[in-house]
């Protein structure tokens, strides 16, 4: 019988397994490696973008309205204002708490900005600009507005009323050069901004609020009247001066025109009274005695200028007078409308109301 053979005992396969694990220990390090890059690179890139570090260099960015936060985040990264958009950028955003505060707008910013920092620029309203405002009544003559200027405006009366009566202002075809701003500096309240404000800009305000207001109204009448523009502004300041009830002003007017035709004095005391040199005292009999182109008891014709700042209804009236032969008026005690009448004797007769 043979002998039962043994099995010779199997041999370690140590020698093909280390390779294999070798390899996988290269592997996972290199995979620990790649994700250590990762984040590492990943936290120095939030880092740049959450506080970039550069030179401050002044940059102008413009959000445009109905812009998107993320389109600004874009925009501010495409200036270099912030060290990234994209992804990060919008989240960054987003952790400000102040996307939907964004306003549309220009802004200066520099680069290199935190998005925080940013975006508080881009969501603080501007601080309100100072202003003040300043209220012109009609029937206020030039020097009264002067006063005005300087109480509410702080622009000293003696500077603005220099730069009034300068005659460096013009409003074709109404106000012609060389002229002062009599007349011209249309009564309402206008708010202006206190910073870089100036005599000038003041007048400029109210020349082209005057020609805004006036743009509609009938200035092609003054060929029939035989007037130019300025002259119709004259007339209207007589006749706000002259007139309270304002059912009487186109009557005033066609005395006004009715008398320069017939080459009569106007008599207006409301002229006298623009060149009385104490009115404390009312007008007296040297006032009326006084040489001067607008003393219109001894002068035909208008005067050279307006003598006040006319309302709307007066320029009007002077634009449109009635269809009236009245040549003389006058006002009686207690009474609200003014007495009006054709010739002299007339008017006599109802002089007798002043007793």
């Amino acid at each position: 019988m043979a002998d039962a053979q043994v099995p010779e005992p199997s041999m370690p396969r140590r020698g093909r397994d280390e390779p294999r694990h070798r390899s996988a220990l290269v592997l996972l390090l290199a995979f620990f490696l790649l994700v250590t890059v990762v984040v590492v690179g990943g936290f120095r890139y939030y880092a740049h973008c959450k506080s970039p570090d550069g030179p401050k260099t002044r940059v102008t960015v413009v959000i445009p309205p109905g812009a998107s936060g993320s389109q600004a985040v874009d925009l501010l990264h495409a200036k270099g204002v912030t060290g990234c958009g994209g992804f990060v950028g919008r989240m960054l955003l987003d952790g400000t708490g102040k996307a939907s505060a964004i306003r549309a707008g220009s802004f200066d910013l520099t680069t290199n900005m935190t998005m925080a920092q940013a975006v508080t620029v881009l969501s603080t309203p501007p601080a309100p600009t100072p202003t003040a405002d300043l209220t012109i009544i009609p029937g206020w003559r030039a020097t009264r507005i002067a006063l005005a200027v300087q109480q509410d405006l702080g622009i000293p009366q003696q500077t603005f009323m220099a730069a009034v009566t300068s005659g460096k202002f013009s409003l074709p075809p109404y106000l012609p050069a060389g002229k002062g701003m009599e007349g011209f500096l249309w009564p309402q309240t206008y708010r202006f901004a206190r910073k870089g404000l100036t005599s000038a800009v003041v007048i400029q305000r109210l020349l082209e609020q005057f020609k805004t207001e006036t743009a509609s109204y009938p200035w092609s009448h003054t060929n029939q009247l035989g007037i130019t523009p300025y002259q119709a502004v004259i007339v209207a300041s007589m006749i706000e001066k002259e007139v309270l009830n304002p059912a009487d002003r186109k009557l005033v007017a066609a005395v006004i025109y009715n008398r320069l035709k017939a080459n009569m004095t106007l008599g207006f005391d409301t002229t006298v009274a623009y060149i009385d040199p104490n009115p404390s005292n009312g007008l007296t009999s040297s006032d009326f005695a006084i040489n001067s182109p607008y003393n219109t008891r001894l002068n035909p014709g208008l005067p050279p200028g307006p003598i006040a700042s006319p309302s709307k209804e007066s320029l009007i009236a002077a634009l449109s007078p009635a269809a009236s032969s009245y040549k003389y008026f006058l006002q009686c005690p207690g009474e609200a409308r003014l007495r009006f009448s054709t010739d002299y004797a007339s008017f006599l007769q109802d002089k007798a109301c002043l007793g």
